[in-house]
């Protein structure tokens, strides 16, 4: 083979190989990011993630203290200290979710605050609604639905009415009384509004279970499935950024904030047959109905004799 040829082959060779361990070495980058990403889109699918490269990635400080709805966070214990530092990189560096995100707040945080006061629930877990939905009426594989991200059967158990035509998991404020009143028999069964938190996501049943089987009490002694040792985390998480946006690179002009819908509301006592023309009749129209209203489920409402529903109509 000619010295010219020889050098050609070479070449290409080594070229090979570099493609070779580039496309190796992104793989290997990428499994982590993947797995990141499953495990956000598994407690939300509805939630983009977003791989942003932001070439100027800056270590977070974590707070020397931290309370959730008046109990103590351990920050004293690494492996506290290391959880809570995932889940706020990682949500610090979801940047246009996390961002629209925190413009929800200003519009559906004075719905539901004076709800769960009013119910007796620490302000506090309304970061639990941004993780559970963020603030979207999302629908999770498993058919949880809504703010709250109640399943069918539980939403049933909390008096929420739902069929064909109708489905209060959908209306923030029916969804936000119904939470209140789990997390609260939560609280009573096991004493920690810190622990009902993390039964919110498991479940009462299997954080009895964890208790009885493990002999502790405190949601940070507990080894319990990935979900729920992440989850109370990415609560605090969200309750950290969302108290200080700026602090951790989130910058909202007075005009980014999403403002409070405006509306009036209808008591109505008699069936609609057609809810596009009852749209039209009150200067809307379906999608603007729909919006303000996501829990009426068809194009027509029954409403039996005796009862009413409150439909709010936009201005």
């Amino acid at each position: 083979m000619k010295t010219r040829d020889l050098l050609i082959a070479c070449g290409m060779v080594i070229i090979l190989i570099g493609v070779t361990a580039a496309i190796t070495f992104s793989i290997a980058q990428n499994t982590n990011e993947e797995d990141e990403k499953a495990y956000y889109e598994s407690l939300n699918p509805d939630i983009l993630y977003y791989d942003h490269l932001d070439q100027n990635i800056h270590d977070i400080a974590l707070p020397d203290s931290l309370e959730f709805c008046g109990e103590y966070v351990p920050m004293d214990r690494f492996y506290v200290r290391e959880s809570l530092e995932r889940e706020l990189l990682v949500n610090a560096h979801l940047h246009s979710s996390t961002m629209l995100l925190l413009k929800r707040t200003s519009r559906w945080f004075p719905i539901i605050e004076p709800i769960m006061q009013k119910n007796g629930l620490p302000e506090d877990f309304k970061y639990l609604a941004m993780i559970e939905s963020a603030l979207t009426n999302a629908v999770s594989p498993s058919k949880a639905v809504g703010f709250w991200q109640f399943l069918e059967g539980t939403g049933k158990d909390y008096n929420l009415e739902i069929n064909k035509e109708v489905d209060m998991r959908y209306n923030q404020e029916l969804e936000t009384v119904a939470a209140c009143k789990y997390l609260k028999e939560s609280y009573r069964k096991f004493g920690s509004w810190i622990t009902a938190a993390a039964a919110f996501n498991c479940g009462n049943g299997r954080i009895s279970k964890t208790i009885e089987e493990q002999k502790v009490t405190s949601y940070f002694d507990m080894l319990l499935p990935n979900e729920t040792e992440r989850y109370v985390y990415r609560i605090l998480a969200l309750k950290l950024i969302t108290e200080d946006p700026a602090k951790y690179g989130f910058h909202i002009s007075d005009e980014g904030w999403y403002q409070p819908l405006q509306f009036k509301t209808l008591t109505v006592t008699e069936s609609i047959p057609d809810l596009i023309e009852f749209a039209l009749n009150n200067g809307t129209n379906l999608k603007m109905l729909k919006y303000y209203n996501p829990w009426l489920r068809g194009n027509s409402l029954t409403i039996s004799e005796g009862n009413s529903y409150k439909i709010k109509i936009p201005k």
